[in-house]
């Protein structure tokens, strides 16, 4: 199978002049194609247009291999990235017992916590539809059960014969942690801490003065 072209190379680009970048990033500058070209060659190494659109188009000197395996990999990554999100519909009836409701609401848990939407739908048959609050109040019940997992996309509404409400993951919150303290601070807190000490403690003053006192007699 042939391998997907990334990029035009050499004699591919069709140009009279090209923008020149380095293989270090540096930039050379506007020359002509043939002279890119030419510092490819002396270089060993290929002139890859790596924009198309501008005017003159964006070549850089570079092992166009590597390149095309390194775009590759990034296609790869952002594919693994990308989560499609589903819509995951869980089905009550108005009479839903509170075993079966807990099953169902489980059920609605685990579809929240993988990142998808879920579609609660709450059929009524019969003469059910004369008692549509009974719906309203299942429904309501279901959205503050799972008010710490889910926000509501759209609030029930009637569709057909069934009312449905949708929806979706709440987004987790992240915390912010609290700045370390810097050793200086932790230095000035020791020094205010002792300085309080003293102030309180009057045998520390003594002892201080007496110190000092001391030390005046010996010099004179």
């Amino acid at each position: 199978m042939a391998q997907e072209k990334v990029a035009r190379v050499n004699y591919e680009i069709n140009a009279p002049e090209v923008r020149l970048i380095g293989m270090k990033g540096e930039q050379i500058g506007i020359i002509t194609l043939e002279s890119a070209i030419s510092l490819a060659e002396e270089a060993e190494i290929d002139l890859v247009e790596i924009a198309p659109t501008a005017k003159p188009p964006v070549c850089r000197l570079m092992d166009y291999g590597k390149f095309r395996y390194q775009e590759s990999k990034k296609k790869h990554e952002a594919k693994l990235k990308q989560k499609q999100v589903q819509i995951k519909e869980v089905k009550f009836r108005p009479n839903t017992d509170d075993g079966d409701y807990n099953i169902k609401l489980r059920n609605l848990i685990g579809f929240l916590a993988e990142g998808d939407k879920a579609k609660v739908t709450l059929r009524f048959r019969g003469r059910e539809m004369a008692h549509q609050e009974f719906g309203i109040r299942l429904l309501e019940r279901v959205k503050s059960d799972l008010d710490t997992y889910a926000t509501v996309e759209q609030f029930p509404r009637m569709e057909g014969r069934q009312m449905v409400m949708v929806l979706s993951p709440k987004k987790k919150e992240v915390k912010t942690a609290k700045p370390k303290e810097t050793k200086l601070k932790k230095i000035k807190q020791n020094m205010v801490e002792e300085d309080n000490n003293a102030t309180q403690n009057p045998k520390n003053l003594e002892t201080n003065f007496t110190i000092e006192t001391k030390t005046t007699a010996e010099k004179l």
